[in-house]
């Protein structure tokens, strides 16, 4: 059985996508920074479906984390990284303080670096590996009030090309899906909501798990081909 390591699994998409691999009889385990609850119970609700999961609390920004993960795919290496981890810090760029671009930078980007880099061997060795980072809809159109955001996550296809050019004789691929308009609880709240839906062709927002059908695609052998991609699942709004 395979291995995936969801980090950000704890939120409405890294859940669906954790228990899309885990119904692809995928082992998965569901990462979370803070939200230990949202991941347990993700990890018991695949549990009770017949998969297999577990769950896993680690701060990824931290240079410890790695010491962490190496350990663990020492011991069980994992064939699927999926990175849904993300944070957003909104203002325009002129009051933008280093702080509020480093930090955004550090959860978006570093923290995807610190969760591969410790288990990335293991795939090299087996000669397979799947790579999905979750970036957005901004980092293709850009925004108002979140170049640091947009800057994070357009340095995500960037990264996916140069990972390909590396390792994709060696069975591994690395792509890019970027949501528009996602419905969760959070989402829902914002004052734009009803507008945001129009914007795409298909005049509603997306689900969680139409962005995981496509993660699930990409994390099988089906994907073998496609890798150094950016995939927007956005109804057709950019």
């Amino acid at each position: 059985m395979r291995r995936a390591l969801v980090a950000g699994g704890s939120s409405p998409i890294g859940a669906a996508i954790a228990e899309a691999l885990a119904a692809d009889r995928v082992h998965v385990t569901v990462h979370a920074n803070a939200n230990a609850a949202a991941a347990q119970a993700t990890a018991a609700r695949i549990a009770e479906a017949g998969g297999a999961a577990d769950s896993l609390v680690l701060d990824l920004r931290t240079e410890n984390a790695a010491e962490t993960l190496e350990a663990l795919a020492a011991e069980n290496p994992f064939d699927i990284f999926v990175h849904c981890v993300g944070g957003q810090r909104d203002m325009p760029f002129a009051a933008m303080s280093k702080d509020d671009w480093n930090d955004i930078i550090d959860v978006n980007l570093n923290s995807f670096f610190n969760g591969l880099r410790p288990i990335i061997m293991p795939m090299i060795r087996g000669r397979w590996g799947r790579i999905v980072a979750i970036s957005s809809l901004t980092a293709i159109t850009g925004n108002r009030g979140q170049t640091n955001y947009a800057a994070a996550k357009g340095g995500m296809l960037a990264l996916m090309k140069s990972l390909t050019r590396e390792y994709g004789r060696r069975g591994i691929t690395a792509n890019v899906v970027a949501p528009g308009i996602i419905e969760t609880a959070e989402t829902r709240l914002l004052e734009n909501y009803e507008e945001l839906k129009k914007m795409s062709s298909a005049n509603r927002a997306g689900t969680p798990e139409e962005v995981a059908a496509l993660v699930s695609f990409l994390a099988s052998d089906k994907a073998g081909y496609i890798s150094g991609q950016m995939i927007a699942v956005d109804g057709g709004t950019a």
